[in-house]
């Protein structure tokens, strides 16, 4: 009977023994998974180009706050321009008003003297002695400060519109910023070996010693070739670190060719060439809407500024979804 109560107790032992382990275990949550590299590698290349979209946009907006503000300089420059036609006007009409009073006490013509602009006017069309006053001075003054608030107006539209660039440029830089950190915090999670792997994978041993351009297109195509190696960092254009649009655009500069910091504009800055006819120096675009931009360097190959992990390297030209190419200059 002893051993028998000795074998019950064992028992009870070992079920409260395996209890206790399976509520700390338990309690302390399922054992974290490695993160699966497939899954990484798709979620940084998405958060990659995502990012990239964004900074084009911000290149786009950029470019249309240079543009608006060009204008908004020129419309304030009308703006005072006709501030002083209208002045001119008014001050032709007031010398005939005092004409009119002259040897005499100005009386109630005294309050159209002292008359700011918005009721000027309107104490000149009730004054008595209207009729008298030259026509076309009244008729001038009318039509000169209709086009004056017709240029206030435009002005204040162009700063507004400016002020809204202003916040959608902040927006992009901040997508910009949170997919990029997203992106490592993705990496950080990895082996060093599996990061390296994933950075890497973009790149094409096939790199050729030399491209043989014709033309301004070997200018650009040398200095482009020159940068393999570097690092992409979103909005950069040299000297040492680059984005996609930025690189292209200061390679085919040293060739004379001016294009503005943004992959979209570009695909708008050149002769459409079939990618059958595809020559050293050509830029070939990527996605739809276009956010990626990069040259063509011969035997099926591109250079350019691919994304952070990858840097400046060469590639396959079909390595992503191809849209067009053209040919600056």
């Amino acid at each position: 009977m002893l051993n028998g109560h000795k074998r019950i107790t064992t028992t009870l032992s070992a079920l409260a023994l395996t209890a206790s382990v399976c509520l700390a275990v338990s309690s302390s949550g399922p054992a974290q998974a490695e993160p699966d590299i497939d899954d990484v590698r798709a979620r940084v290349d998405r958060l990659f180009q995502e990012a990239e979209q964004a900074q084009e946009r911000y290149h786009d907006a950029k470019l249309e706050l240079e543009e608006l503000n060009d204008e908004l300089e020129s419309l304030q420059s009308d703006e005072v321009r006709q501030g002083d036609t209208v002045a001119a006007v008014r001050s032709d009409v007031r010398d005939s008003v005092i004409r009119q009073f002259q040897g005499q006490t100005l009386g109630p013509a005294a309050e159209l003297l002292n008359a700011d602009e918005d009721a000027f006017l309107n104490e000149l069309s009730t004054f008595t002695t209207v009729g008298d006053l030259q026509a076309s001075l009244l008729s001038d003054y009318n039509d000169e400060l209709k086009a004056y608030a017709i240029r206030r107006k435009e002005t204040a539209d162009r700063r507004d519109q400016v002020a809204d660039i202003e916040a959608e440029l902040q927006e992009e830089k901040e997508t910009v910023d949170d997919k990029l950190a997203e992106a490592e915090d993705l990496l950080d999670e990895l082996e060093a070996k599996e990061r390296e792997a994933i950075l890497s994978r973009d790149s094409d041993t096939r790199a050729p010693s030399s491209v043989p351009a014709e033309g301004r297109a070997a200018a650009a195509v040398n200095f482009l070739m020159s940068q393999v190696g570097d690092a992409y960092v979103f909005g950069a254009a040299g000297p040492s670190a680059w984005d996609c649009s930025g690189l292209t655009m200061v390679a085919w500069a040293q060739a004379g060719v001016s294009l503005p910091h943004s992959s979209s504009a570009q695909f708008g800055s050149g002769t459409r060439v079939a990618e059958s006819d595809l020559q050293p120096g050509d830029l070939v675009f990527y996605y739809s809407p276009i956010s990626h931009v990069e040259m063509y360097i011969g035997n099926g190959l591109i250079a350019g500024a691919a994304n952070p992990g990858a840097g400046v390297r060469v590639a396959d030209l079909h390595s992503m979804p191809y849209v067009g190419a053209v040919r600056p200059g």
